[in-house]
């Protein structure tokens, strides 16, 4: 379904109760500010609580029915994915509303903004709005998925926000992290003279009364939603863990690429033939000395709760938008790190990284994610540094790297960053 076939602003249309793809999609260049795709599971109108508000920092819903995927760049287009299993939603939810927000402008600055519902197996269209031109928004509301008579809608919407992300989850009950504000000072009470002494005696003094047990102790009350987020750039390419609330947890290392293939309708993604295979591999330090590699070459996967702490999750020959190359850090262990870098290498399929379109993602389990873009790269590379993460006084610092290197004939892509780094180890020929 192309932009000439978009539903008129208001409208519904039926939809299959599969697995299903939400793309929310704009043209980028100069000036334009970046989007997030973001969902509410409403009952009654209202979440029932903040856990049924799925975008980038809370990126699943316990029932599994909503998950934020990864954003993705290809040529003039970006486009960030929520996934949507409709069969898997609970019964007492009516209505999933399907927003997307600005970061750093508004949405008269977006051009070309879209929802586009496909089915996920097939890839085929059952629902697609281009929304009107706006002004100051900087939150939107572009559809909604409803029961009607045991079946699911979508409805084209377009609906401003001018107070952003927040405004619009707070509009629907979430309770948003905020800075704290002074609470005004308190009016004295009002004194109440002590009565006169009474003439007649003191009455006898009453028994205690025996103690109450203890109460029980209160549920802890739920934390509020952060809606804050971290981009790195050339110009500010650095950020402290611990600023960020990163300070415990696993945190995830998410790649997801794109070869440069567009598909009729700008929109969709063709990243998942197999045609590249890319590795996440990661140098370590320890603070006792240790050294080396994660990787899938050599099944080189490491572990999570011993040393190193750093874990290959699995090793992804697609860079499909639902998963990509994934790799875990030990946040609980950051005082046994020295350093990490994080680095990618093509392992076949390509001669460079010259036509990839890649971001990479560090969430940590408690605080804000961290993303960046790569570069264009303008050289023959196969081995890139992505990010390099170093202890300084028990905090971790991550540092966008995002640096392009050149093997020399019959040196390895591990042996050429390696090199580059200053990391001193002995390399062997390896297999995957």
């Amino acid at each position: 379904m192309g932009a000439d076939m978009s539903m008129p602003k208001g409208s519904n249309t039926p939809v299959p109760t599969t697995a299903l793809r939400v793309e929310l999609g704009w043209r980028s260049g100069p000036g334009v500010p970046d989007a997030d795709a973001s969902a509410l599971l409403l009952a009654s109108g209202k979440v029932r609580s903040d856990a049924d508000f799925v975008f980038y920092n809370q990126p699943a819903h316990p029932s599994g029915a909503v998950r934020h995927e990864e954003k993705r760049t290809t040529g003039a287009g970006v486009a960030d994915t929520l996934s949507v299993d409709l069969a898997r939603v609970e019964g007492t939810i009516e209505r999933i509303v399907l927003a997307a927000s600005a970061d750093g402008g508004t949405f008269g600055q977006v051009p070309g903004l879209y929802i586009e519902v496909t089915e996920a197996v097939t890839g085929r269209t059952v629902a697609r709005f281009d929304s009107p031109g706006a002004t100051v928004e900087t939150a939107f509301v572009l559809g909604e998925f409803y029961r009607r008579q045991g079946a699911w809608k979508f409805r084209a919407v377009g609906q401003g926000y001018s107070s952003g992300l927040e405004g619009l989850a707070t509009d629907f009950g979430i309770t948003v992290d905020e800075p704290q504000h002074a609470a005004p000072p308190a009016a004295a009470a009002p004194v109440t003279p002590p009565p006169p002494p009474a003439a007649a005696p003191a009455p006898p003094p009453v028994p205690p009364a025996p103690l109450a047990p203890p109460a029980a102790p209160s549920a802890p009350a739920p934390q509020p939603v952060r809606l804050s987020k971290v981009t790195l750039t050339k110009t500010a390419p650095s950020v402290s863990l611990a600023k960020q609330g990163g300070t415990s947890g696993a945190m995830r290392v998410n790649l997801n690429w794109q070869m440069g293939k567009e598909l009729p309708g700008w929109g969709r993604w063709g990243g998942g033939q197999g045609d590249i295979d890319l590795d996440l591999c990661a140098l370590y330090e320890l603070a006792d000395g240790r050294k080396g590699v994660v990787q899938a070459l050599g099944n080189a996967f490491g572990s999570l709760h011993r040393p190193p702490y750093i874990h290959l999750d699995g090793d992804d020959r697609t860079g499909a938008v639902a998963s990509g190359e994934n790799l875990s850090i030990n946040l609980d262990h950051a005082g046994d790190f020295r350093r990490i870098l994080v680095f990618v290498t093509i392992y076949q399929g390509a001669g460079s990284f010259a036509d990839l379109h890649a971001t990479v993602t560090l969430q940590p389990q408690h605080g804000a994610p961290i993303d960046f873009s790569l570069d264009e790269c303008t050289v023959p590379s196969t081995v890139c540094a992505l990010a390099l993460i170093t202890n300084t006084g028990g905090d971790l610092l991550v540092q966008r790297e995002a640096r392009y290197l050149v093997p020399e004939r019959g040196v390895s892509p591990q042996r050429t960053m390696d090199r580059a780094y200053g990391w001193g180890m002995n390399w062997t020929p390896g297999r995957k």
